[in-house]
């Protein structure tokens, strides 16, 4: 198998897993009387960001950390400037000002910790359980606050989770696996971690091949193609929410994922194996993901959304940083 094709089949394995996973685990979690908060927030959430989680301890594992760190560095980039670039492109994105301050903040606060973390701190077990604490302390006030203001308060994880349930035109392995879901949900949840297991092997494989066919360092493929490939449903996703009509369902995708990218992701991958940060990342690519997030938090508060010009500079500015990691 060669490594493109590996790639590709990663990915394949990667979508079908993980609609299997979110499917099956939230129709379970209906069955047995679960609040549909509490699986907005954990199930759908964790469940989206499972294969970026799983490609990142595996690469990590595999001692390929350009691939490990890139995979979830790189996402964060593109989904605020290429994804939600284009989002506004589509149709301003209308940002609340509640939300705003407290989702874009914590977007903010995220990369500022890694990037600090990765200039002056080891990235293990200690960051990794920080970074896991924090997390969780985020969703439990999440939760908390959306009990209390119901629909008003509607912070990112739940915007995430609505926005994967707008997208509900799958593809064919898709349909496939919603079938099984309706029968076996548990059954259907472990089948679909296990695909997403094996699909982020093949697909860590295929970039590590990939990189020396080229000759380029592995971080520069976990930058571009892994990261762009797991952020293809969060693409999707927000999109279809912006073609709706529901802009703020699309950013609270975008910032629900970054959050998740950075505390979930990295604090999982910390937690598993101690992970060298590559030298470029630590010293180009955090700084231009802190620069993306104060992007969204500037442009998102001038005027309560975010027009389709600054979309169009994001969308700019991604086609420039993408052009300044291949070498010529």
């Amino acid at each position: 198998m060669t490594p493109a094709i590996a790639i590709a089949v990663g990915f394949v394995l990667l979508i079908l897993g993980g609609e299997l996973l979110v499917r099956g685990a939230v129709r379970a979690a209906e069955q047995i009387g679960v609040s549909p908060l509490l699986i907005g927030i954990t199930l759908v959430g964790f469940g989206t960001s499972a294969p970026e989680m799983v490609i990142s301890i595996q690469a990590a594992l595999a001692g390929a950390p350009g691939i490990a760190v890139g995979n979830f560095v790189g996402s964060s980039i593109s989904n605020i400037l290429l994804i939600l670039g284009l989002s506004a492109l589509v149709a301003p994105v209308e940002v609340t000002s509640r939300a705003l301050t407290r989702d874009g903040l914590v977007v903010l606060l995220t990369a500022i910790a890694f990037a600090a973390v990765s200039l002056f701190l080891p990235f293990d077990f200690g960051v990794g359980v920080v970074f896991i604490v924090w997390l969780i302390s985020y969703l439990v006030y999440a939760w908390r606050q959306e009990r209390v203001a119901g629909r008003e308060g509607h912070p990112a994880p739940f915007q995430k989770a609505e926005a994967y349930h707008l997208q509900h035109q799958r593809p064919l392995l898709a349909k496939v696996g919603s079938g099984f879901v309706k029968c076996l949900p548990v059954l259907a949840a472990i089948a679909g971690l296990g695909v997403i297991i094996l699909g982020g092997h093949v697909l860590v494989e295929g970039a590590v091949e990939l990189a020396r066919a080229l000759h380029v360092d592995e971080t520069i493929i976990g930058l571009t193609i892994v990261a762009i490939g797991t952020s293809m449903p969060e693409l999707v996703t927000s999109l279809v929410a912006a073609f709706r009509g529901h802009t703020s369902v699309a950013i609270g995708n975008i910032m629900g994922s970054n959050i998740y990218n950075i505390l979930a992701v990295g604090g999982a991958t910390a937690l598993v194996t101690p992970t060298e940060i590559p030298h470029r990342i630590m010293w180009f690519d955090n700084f231009v993901m802190v620069a993306a997030s104060i992007a969204l938090v500037v442009f998102a508060r001038s005027a309560g959304r975010v027009s389709r010009w600054e979309g169009a500079f994001l969308s700019l500015g991604y086609i420039a940083y993408i052009a300044s990691l291949w070498p010529r």
